[in-house]
Order: C-alpha cells, then sequence, then structure tokens
C-alpha cells in the first residue's frame, strides 16, 4: 500500500475541522493512514498477553460502553424469564462503542450451537463490537470450547474473547485501558498472588501507569446476591488498586449492585478506593438479594437491563438502563485517579 502523503493529511485535516463534530467523529473512525494513524475501535485487535501482539492507538475521543452478563437462554433453560433479545434492543438504541459480554453469556453449557441458536440472535446482533469475557457456564463442559469458537471462530487460537488457554487480555480506548480477567480460576491456573494471570495483570497495569483503568470478569469480588462475594478475587483486586484502577464490572449474581469505591478487603476509600458494579442483568433470569453487605449504595433485583458508561479522558458517568416496562434506575459520575487533574464527581443519582 502506498504511504499517504503528509500535504494530503494536512488538506484533509483542514477539511474534518470544518466539519461539524458529530459528523467529524462518524468520519475519524472510519480513516486511517500510515502517517499519524485515526484507527477507530473496530480496527483495535485485544492483546492476549504483555508483548503478545501490537495495541493499535484509537484516537482521543469520549467513548461509550453497554455491559451486562447472565445473558441468553438455551436449551435447558426451564422456566426462565429469556428477556436477553429485549437486553439486546437496548444495545441497539444506545449504540455504544464497545459491548462487554460479563460471562455466562450462554446457558445452559455455553454450546457452540447454542451460542448460534440463541445468544447471536439477541446479543449477537453487535457481536462484531463485542469484548467478552467468560463465565462458569461457559467452562460447564468442553473447556470454555463452545464460547471460543463463537466468539474467536472455530478452531482459532486467539481472537476478540482472547487466547484460547487463558481468557484474559487488554485493549485501549483513548485514554481508557480496559481488561478482561478469567474469574475461573482453576481453568486458568489460578487468580492468587504470583498466579500466571495475577502475574501478567501486573506487568499489564505497569505498562499503562497514567490510564484511566476498568477490569471486568464474571464472579464478584463483592455481592448481596446469592452467590454473594468471593474471597478467591482479591490478590485480582490488590494488583488493580495497586495501579489506582477506577471501576470493576462483573455479573454471576442475577442483579444490579453498584458499591462505594473500596479497598481490596472491602474498607470504604473514597480517595483511591475500586468501584464494582454487579450487572448480571442480561436477560436469563433475576434473583433476590441474601445478606446485604457493607458499601452497598443501590441494588434492584427485579429488572432487567445494561449498564451504559460513558468514558472521558479523566471521568466517567454511569447509567443503569432498564427494559422497556422497567422504572428502576441508577446514574452518577466519578473521576479517574491517575489522571492529573480530577473534575469534581457528579452526586449520584437512583430513581425507583
Amino acid at each position: 500500500m502506498r504511504r499517504v502523503p503528509s500535504w494530503f493529511i494536512l488538506i484533509l485535516t483542514a477539511i474534518i475541522a470544518a466539519i461539524p463534530p458529530n459528523l467529524a467523529a462518524k468520519l475519524a473512525t472510519r480513516l486511517s493512514f500510515n502517517s499519524s494513524p485515526i484507527v477507530g475501535f473496530a480496527h483495535a485487535a485485544p492483546v492476549a498477553g504483555v508483548g503478545g501482539g501490537r495495541q493499535q492507538a484509537v484516537e482521543a475521543r469520549d467513548f461509550v460502553l453497554a455491559a451486562a452478563g447472565d445473558i441468553a437462554c438455551g436449551s435447558g433453560s426451564f422456566f426462565a424469564a429469556c428477556r436477553d433479545r429485549e437486553t439486546s434492543d437496548l444495545l441497539l438504541q444506545v449504540n455504544p462503542d464497545v459491548v462487554l459480554a460479563l460471562g455466562d453469556n450462554q446457558y445452559e453449557f455455553g454450546l457452540y450451537n447454542d451460542f448460534l441458536n440463541f445468544y447471536d440472535k439477541s446479543w449477537g446482533r453487535v457481536k462484531f463490537k463485542t469484548r467478552p469475557t467468560t463465565g462458569n457456564h461457559e467452562y460447564e463442559l468442553f473447556s470454555a470450547d463452545g464460547y471460543f469458537d463463537y466468539f474467536n471462530g472455530v478452531g482459532n487460537f486467539t481472537g476478540s474473547a482472547g487466547d484460547r488457554d487463558k481468557g484474559y487480555y487488554s485493549f485501549d480506548l483513548g485514554n481508557w485501558h480496559l481488561i478482561a480477567l478469567n474469574s475461573n480460576c482453576s481453568r486458568v491456573g489460578g487468580c492468587n498472588t504470583g498466579s500466571l494471570q495475577e502475574r501478567w495483570l501486573r506487568a499489564d497495569l505497569a505498562a499503562h501507569p497514567n490510564s484511566c483503568i476498568l477490569a471486568y470478569w464474571h464472579h464478584p469480588r463483592f455481592s448481596s446476591g446469592q452467590h454473594g462475594g468471593s474471597l478467591e478475587y482479591q490478590a485480582l483486586w490488590q494488583a488493580l488498586y495497586d495501579s489506582r484502577a477506577d471501576v470493576v464490572l462483573v455479573g454471576h449474581d442475577h442483579d444490579y449492585e453498584r458499591f462505594a469505591a473500596q479497598t481490596p478487603s472491602g474498607a470504604l476509600d473514597s480517595q483511591r478506593g475500586i468501584r464494582q458494579f454487579v450487572v448480571g442483568t442480561g436477560g436469563r433470569d433475576l434473583t433476590t438479594f441474601a445478606l446485604i453487605v457493607p458499601n452497598s449504595e443501590v441494588r434492584d433485583s427485579r429488572t432487567f437491563g445494561v449498564l451504559k458508561l460513558a468514558l472521558h479522558s479523566g471521568s466517567y458517568e454511569w447509567e443503569f438502563i432498564p427494559i422497556t416496562g422497567g422504572t428502576f434506575r441508577d446514574s452518577g459520575s466519578g473521576f479517574c485517579h491517575n489522571t492529573q487533574q480530577q473534575p469534581e464527581p457528579h452526586r449520584p443519582r437512583r430513581r425507583p
């Protein structure tokens, strides 16, 4: 491919500057040049390991994410609510840059044919912009083969779901560094201090010292739901906390729960703690809360929906969006710990 001359880029830049901002942003995501690249998310690929591939830079602008877990019914999902089509309609309405599927994406056993026959007809409509993580149901049979075949391509070792033997990876969106982890610890050599995944995580974080950081996996460190939280993920949380991470998204408990910013041990820390969202509202079914744990700020177990996140260069905003007929909402904002200038966050808002 011939290199685009610099004079051409300068002329095109001047033309783009005269275009209204909303139209210019759409144009920018579709263009890239060998010198001074402008790369949209559709061209960015997750990195399966530090140094294992080249992360492509994404132009500095605001990005929108939409996330939920515990999503699609499948063969054997008897008596489940199966509202994944409706939550996927929200994805089409929000039209985010990236969709995060937070695990247990396809019930009951994560079979490839079930992914094709069920998930693909709902959340699969935005598969091209999805960066998933795996849940326990994907590992029920065949070491998550159906999950990796669906997201990476049949038989492919790596792809949008990361390497088959890991299931963890990272990628950048502007000033934000996103990290997908695998909370099925026994399947990937553990999640404890010194494990392969924990060491990979620390190295990955060290390579992004000035970024806003969002991590996501399936099983919660903290939860008031039926499954509850688990200390098994404390070492991962500690690595994130040490690098001043900002947000963690999880599923597993089929409810919505927002926590205040916390330390790895669950102590309130408004200065550098990590805010966790449990978003197990993707469609399979909903379950009630059990024991309400400390620092749980907002909870709902009656509403299917998705969490929308607007990622700015030094801050973020969240909004829980219900399916049609739902009335519960939750919204607010926060700032990034690693940015030099920290804007005053808005007061969280909840509407029953």
